[in-house]
């Protein structure tokens, strides 16, 4: 019978070409389906949470694949340490339910950069940290930081390499620590896009070395251009500490930033498959992109419908946006959040459009896992 089944992997990334399988040299995914198809005398092909590149680390990455050994899962773990070599090492394995994709889930992922700030080098953590030998403002460092937490279009952040068409990612936290001759920045969010990671923490060294002022980083943020961020830091002093899977929904997510303001109401949706969109303002030129976001995060939480209350000055009655068409709603349902807008719209009517909307291609927001 074919399980699914969970992997938790650390591994030091000096010698490999990074997490994803390619022709130019050994990867983390390739060592891991070798060693599991010898183990289980079937052909494994594992699909992870984080493709991490050549050289950074990680503590608990996320790996998922299918087999119908009869091996305990939790016991695999053990058989395929025995086979693995000395710098990848399983933490746990288990069973997880046969739909679970470790990239499709909402999670919060968790990265540390480390610094080795002194006058000379270390050898023993040559592998591990960056050195620098000018002093850093870490003072500095955090101010610059705390610009760039919250929901934002990270497109400034993001290598021109990267195939993503949406830019937008949240940073839960981003702090920057001192202990000694060491300085680590700690961000998490709900994802990052290619070298993101990298190329905040080089950044935010150049503002260390007051090269930029922290408030330079507001402006490089909303600038949308790589060629402004500072550069890439080297891999070397990035691991990936730990993905954390989201077992429950949140009842809302409120978003105040630069473009505007809005509020995602997910309560109804385990209840009734209803998900509501409030905007109170925001960047007209920019309002299909959250539309469109917002509607793929409802439907990936379970939503079935999702109503949008819109100011009448952004959009028309129809919009089209990606796989989605928002059209207006004559007739709200019988729910308690419907309810209660109705109630609201009696006196505000005349500036709120309400929208339902439609997805025009389903299998986009459910492919199945590979």
């Amino acid at each position: 019978m074919m399980k699914r089944v969970q992997l938790i992997i650390a591994y030091d990334g000096t010698n490999y070409c990074g997490w994803q399988v390619q022709p130019n040299g050994v990867t983390v995914e390739e060592v891991l389906n070798r060693c599991l198809s010898e183990l289980l005398n079937e052909e494994i092909h594992v699909i992870g949470a984080s493709r991490t590149d050549s050289g950074v680390h990680a503590l608990g990455n996320v790996a998922v694949f299918d087999t119908q050994t009869k091996i305990p899962p939790e016991k695999l773990s053990f058989a395929l340490n025995q086979r693995l070599p000395e710098d990848i090492r399983i933490q746990a394995s288990f069973e997880t339910e046969p739909d679970f994709h470790p990239r499709r889930c909402n999670s919060t992922k968790a990265y540390e950069y480390r610094i080795l700030n002194r006058t000379f080098s270390l050898p023993c953590e040559r592998l591990y940290s960056y050195f620098i030998y000018l002093p850093l403002d870490v003072e500095a460092m955090r101010k610059a930081a705390d610009y760039l937490v919250g929901e934002h279009d990270f497109r400034s952040f993001c290598s021109s390499r990267s195939q993503a068409e949406d830019t937008y990612r949240t940073i839960y936290s981003l702090d920057v620590e001192k202990e000694g001759e060491r300085i680590f920045i700690r961000i998490s969010g709900n994802g990052f896009l290619y070298n993101m990671v990298r190329i905040i923490a080089g950044t935010l060294i150049k503002v260390g070395l007051h090269v930029y002022p922290p408030s330079h980083v507001q402006e490089i943020l909303f600038a949308k251009d790589r060629d402004v961020a500072g550069p890439k830091a080297p891999a070397v002093g990035l691991t990936l500490v730990g993905i954390e899977y989201k077992t429950e929904l949140q009842d809302s997510i409120c978003v105040k930033n630069e473009e505007g303001s809005y509020l995602l109401w997910q309560k109804e949706i385990t209840e009734n498959g209803s998900a509501y969109l409030e905007i109170e303002h925001y960047n007209k030129e920019l309002l299909s992109g959250l539309l469109e976001r917002t509607a793929r995060q409802a439907m990936r939480d379970g939503a079935s419908v999702l109503y949008a209350r819109v100011p009448k000055n952004l959009m028309d009655n129809r919009l089209q946006t990606g796989e989605f068409v928002f059209e207006s709603c004559d007739q709200m349902p019988e729910t308690a959040h419907a309810k209660m807008w109705e109630k609201c719209l009696t006196h505000t009517d005349e500036y709120y459009i309400i929208l339902k909307c439609g997805v025009m291609r389903r299998e986009i927001l459910d492919p199945k896992p590979r």
